[in-house]
């Protein structure tokens, strides 16, 4: 991937008639995983546009593919699960109580938010839930213990979905009052004097559409982490809006994909590609065009904006006749090349009077610039001292 050249897509490369809910490219981005509403998953080749194995199973919809699932309930609570084959687990993710002790009074207690969304970071080493109250946990993947609780800046409702860039210092939160906030994540270490950190983040970017006031299906950051992706929840149209964070977030563009709604959108893990998933079950995969550079193959080769009729010359598409041609070389090669006679060329060569430099200019000019067409002479009169 040239770093110098990532752009972010502008045009539908392909349509896959799928039946999917969502779609995620794989680690390698050369197939593509989609989930339906039927229970059943399937994987795609991007090269050949084809389905390459189907998996069925599952009674309801798939909501997830990963060895190791995040699994969310509708009642709020988080589990981790581990499906692999010689380790299989279970373990839930519960939120810490706070218990402090106020003065002639009860040990209060506070109370646990439902959890509606589970992310793992890029590292894996962390996993962060969003909250209904608006609040962001973090646990230890590996002692699934909270390490940490941030409360985001203002009042934001409840948390959607959570996306992160690939180097996992950049947390984006989508929430109930569509508006998408970027965050810089602090560093997290395991400390035996605290049991979690509890602070609140302050976000460096907040991304909506002041015009619709749409709301968020789900966002995806570029490979690169310089563009950011956002899938609308407009019921009459396809439209994934486009940030340039690298411009301190400036708005970049929106992609129209058509009159069926988005579900969901996910971006390449190397490429300027996006996939998004339309609510008929299409999958939609966007690309960047790159124009066809001719010019770089033939060198005479001229391009032009518009058609320009071309003069034809006479004899430019006559077809000779190989016998001739071969006629001609061998005639050419018989031709015999004088190589021993010397060529001398010929130059006048001016005498200049003694005493004086060649490279003086007004002989130079004397050479050069005459007036009379016959040899120019100089006449020199010697005259001896006398002395007083």
């Amino acid at each position: 991937m040239n770093p110098f050249n990532i752009t972010h897509p502008t045009a539908v490369q392909a349509s896959l008639f799928a039946s999917a809910v969502f779609a995620r490219f794989d680690p390698s981005g050369r197939y593509l995983g989609v989930g339906r509403s039927n229970g059943a998953a399937a994987v795609w080749d991007l090269e050949t546009r084809s389905r390459i194995r189907s998996l069925e199973g599952h009674v309801k919809a798939v909501t997830c593919l990963d060895n190791i699932v995040l699994a969310l309930l509708g009642s709020g609570e988080a589990y981790v699960e581990d499906l692999r084959r010689n380790s299989r687990s279970r373990v839930e993710l519960c939120e810490v109580d706070e218990a402090p002790e106020a003065v002639d009074e009860e040990p209060l207690s506070r109370s646990r938010s439902p959890m509606t969304t589970a992310r793992f970071d890029p590292s894996g080493k962390n996993i962060f839930i969003g909250t209904s109250s608006g609040y962001v946990l973090v646990f230890n993947t590996r002692t699934k213990k909270m390490i940490a609780r941030h409360k985001i800046s203002g009042a934001v409702g409840s948390i959607k979905s959570l996306a992160f860039a690939k180097s996992g210092r950049r947390l984006a939160t989508n929430s109930s009052d569509r508006i998408i906030r970027q965050f810089n994540l602090p560093t997290y270490e395991s400390s035996q004097d605290v049991d979690f950190i509890e602070d609140e983040l302050e976000p460096t970017h907040r991304f909506n559409d002041p015009i619709n006031r749409t709301g968020w299906h789900g966002m995806s950051y570029s490979p690169d982490g310089e563009w950011l992706a956002g899938g609308a929840t407009d019921t009459a149209s396809h439209k994934i809006y486009i940030w340039d964070i690298s411009n301190d977030g400036q708005f970049a563009t929106a992609l129209d994909g058509g009159r069926e709604p988005l579900v969901d959108i996910h971006w390449h893990p190397s490429k300027s590609s996006i996939v998004s998933t339309t609510r008929e079950g299409n999958v939609l995969i966007w690309h960047s065009p790159n124009p066809e550079r001719w010019g770089a193959f033939a060198g005479g080769f001229e391009e032009v904006d518009e058609n320009v009729e071309y003069e034809e010359r006479e004899d430019e598409f006559d077809i000779e006749d190989e016998e001739e041609i071969m006629k001609r070389k061998m005639k050419a090669e018989d031709e015999e090349v004088d190589i021993d006679t010397l060529v001398e060329e010929t130059s006048q060569h001016k005498h200049l009077p003694d005493g004086m430099d060649a490279e003086d200019e007004d002989s130079m000019w004397a050479t050069c610039d005459r007036d009379d067409a016959g040899e120019f002479k100089m006449k020199i009169f010697m005259q001896d001292d006398v002395d007083v």
